[in-house]
Order: structure tokens, then C-alpha cells, then sequence
């Protein structure tokens, strides 16, 4: 009865602390492996710099989605895995795999914390060599 306790508390311990850690919103990896622009700009803030290849743009929020939208329409996605999330004080990130029409890319992705939620600061998209 006691080690049942105590491995049913240990259990209860380590999925506290996995749920605590998941700071990345479900929907930015859901508009990820849908490619929908629209839906990742829910999870954005007002300004975002975005990288594509090599890249770089510090854009509004409007921007970054016609970016985003841009890229989708141009890659249609295939599918969309998290290889790594983790965070750190007050932000955190994703890094995942996107695979498209025209390959694979690497997607990493920072999250800075607004108020009561993470939103986007930063889109980093580097094609993979395979």
C-alpha cells in the first residue's frame, strides 16, 4: 500500500512539473501543421522579427502574418513535428520540423510573456540540407 502511495505521488509530481513547462500554446503548433498565417498570428505580438533563409525583417504584427501567409502559400505543409520546447524565466521557444511541398525546414520559434500568456517575438525558418 505504501509504495503504490508513494509512486502514484511521484507520478502526480512528474506530470505536474511536464504541464508546467508545456508554455508553448497548442494552436502555434497547430497553425504550424496546418500552415494557416491566420492562426499563428492569434499567438503573436505587436512586433515580430521574422527569418526566412537568411532573411531578416523586425515587422509589425500585420506584417509578419502576410510573411507568414507568403510562405505558407508557397510551401504547402505536409506536416509539422516539435523536436524541442523548453523555457526560461519569462520566455521560452519551440524548434520543430516543417515539411513541405519544397522540403524540409527548421522552425524555431521564441515566445516572450505578455501579461497572462507567451506570445511570438521571433520566427526563425532555415531550410534543412539533407
Amino acid at each position: 500500500m505504501k509504495l503504490r502511495l508513494i509512486l502514484l505521488l511521484c507520478g502526480l509530481l512528474c506530470t505536474a512539473g511536464t504541464l508546467r513547462a508545456q508554455d508553448v500554446p497548442a494552436g502555434v503548433v497547430a497553425a504550424f501543421q496546418k500552415g494557416n498565417s491566420q492562426d499563428l498570428g492569434r499567438y503573436m505580438g505587436q512586433e515580430v522579427k521574422v527569418v526566412v533563409q537568411s532573411e531578416t525583417t523586425q515587422v509589425n504584427k500585420q506584417q509578419a502574418l502576410d510573411l507568414m501567409g507568403s510562405f505558407f502559400s508557397s510551401n504547402k505543409v505536409s506536416a509539422f513535428d516539435v523536436n524541442h520546447q523548453g523555457k526560461r524565466d519569462e520566455s521560452s521557444f519551440m524548434v520543430g520540423t516543417l515539411a513541405t511541398s519544397r522540403g524540409n525546414y527548421r522552425v524555431n520559434c521564441f515566445f516572450r510573456r505578455a501579461q497572462d500568456q507567451y506570445e511570438i517575438n521571433q520566427i526563425r525558418i532555415e531550410k534543412v540540407n539533407e
